[in-house]
């Protein structure tokens, strides 16, 4: 079965906001054996949308629509679907409910009128009740092909989704069963880890396809399968896995969905009863927000700290000023100061500390655009390691970010 998605919007196609609907919704589908053929970014525009429509109709099962159910003039999705299905807008009662209770319990005011006309609807529309936003979805069903238009506000979305779409299409949709499974590691690259695994690769079973989803410092490996008996595709699925993991065990985190390299190094560390502090320079707190957008950081992280001026290494951290004249604020002994007093000021058994050069331009440092080093100080040693990552910026922060957590990983499975 094969289904596409539509976003409206000028926003998207101008760069103003990323299309992050799209991807939630292609991995929502492909767990329920849809899989998404085509998604199209249109803009807000009568003939554009009834263009998108027709030809989405001639090659798929099932049309996704987000965006263009706002209260504004520039929002025209309802109009034009109703000139597509040949109908016309009639006032929905339990819309107009939704709307007055969301005003009345969040907004603390009256609707306006632009508000209200939200509750008018294509008549032959299935509504799908909005619980977090005053715009409803719509189901349509025209010539075996079911069209649903969703707010593209994402939470909106993905209510909707979630509790009101998904159920009804897998009611009306005879779907096949997917099974993926994707393997974490890092430190290795693709090209080192195909090597490593052809023999196995080569005998993979023709129903089986394996993928190399690679990104800085990490790659991530799935093998995935398609048919209707689920037992049988996952018992072929996890036995391949398994023999996967067992040849990619010094550089494997866990599975996707599972655990994430954070996750790992967290759970190590509350067992153990230790804690970690992190100080970083070049990367300017991405290993901190990698820490904190996870539940629970506060069981083992003391503190991070940012001390992104070189003063600031010395009134902070309290470094020997000498260090820095000596071997420039770049170095390994600076990043090896920086781990030791973070550790030391926050009272934690591990640390972490960057010092680089990201970029665009080195100014009056000696080394390139690129140049990272990464220092860790455990409880009982502390050890530095110089990269060169390249460019541009974000790279550079990126793949710093990825090679502390593989480093601190590898130093606290050690004790």
């Amino acid at each position: 079965m094969l289904a596409e998605i539509i976003t409206i919007g000028d926003e998207i196609l101008i760069g103003q906001i990323v299309d992050t609907n799209s991807a939630f919704m292609s991995a929502e589908l492909n767990k329920v054996g849809i899989q998404v053929y085509q998604i199209t970014s249109i803009q807000d525009d009568r003939d554009h949308i009834l263009d998108a429509l027709s030809t989405a109709a001639s090659r798929v099962d099932l049309v996704l629509v987000t965006g263009g159910l706002g209260p504004t003039k520039d929002d025209i999705t309802k109009q034009t679907f109703c000139e597509y299905f040949n109908d016309t807008l009639v006032e929905n009662k339990e819309v107009l409910e939704n709307i007055k209770h969301i005003f009345k319990n969040y907004v603390d005011r009256e609707p306006l009128p632009s508000n209200l006309m939200q509750a008018m609807v294509p008549s032959t529309a299935t509504v799908l009740r909005n619980i977090h936003g005053t715009a409803p979805g719509m189901w349509f069903d025209k010539n075996d092909t079911v069209y649903v238009s969703m707010p593209g506000v994402p939470y909106e979305m993905k209510s909707l989704l979630i509790n009101e779409v998904l159920p009804r299409v897998i009611k009306r949709f005879k779907t096949p069963f997917i099974y993926h499974k994707t393997l974490l590691t890092y430190g290795m690259g693709e090209s080192e880890i195909q090597e490593r695994i052809k023999d196995w690769e080569e005998a993979l079973p023709q129903s089986i396809k394996l993928a190399y989803l690679p990104s800085l410092g990490r790659v991530r490996l799935r093998l995935s399968s398609t048919g209707t008996n689920q037992e049988i595709l996952e018992k072929s699925v996890d036995k391949q896995m398994s023999l996967l993991e067992k040849m990619l065990q010094d550089i494997s985190v866990g599975y996707e969905n599972e655990t994430t390299i954070v996750e790992r190094i967290g759970k190590i560390l509350v067992k153990s009863n230790q804690t970690l502090c992190v100080a970083e320079s070049c990367t300017g707190g991405s290993i901190a927000q990698e820490l904190t957008s996870r539940p629970g950081a506060s069981q083992f992280l003391k503190g991070t700290i940012v001390p992104y001026e070189t003063q600031q290494k010395v009134n902070i951290l309290k470094i020997d000023p000498e260090i820095i004249n000596k071997h420039t604020v770049v170095s390994a002994p600076v990043a090896q100061a920086m781990a030791s007093q973070s550790k030391k000021l926050f009272g934690s058994d591990y640390a972490i500390a960057t010092t680089g050069i990201a970029g665009p331009t080195k100014g009056d440092a000696v080394d390139e655009v690129g140049t990272v080093y990464i220092a860790i100080a455990t409880p009982d040693h502390i050890f530095s390691q110089k990269f060169k990552f390249g460019k541009p910026r974000e790279r550079v922060i990126k793949k710093a970010t990825n090679k502390s957590f593989e480093l601190l990983l590898k130093e606290i499975l050690k004790n």
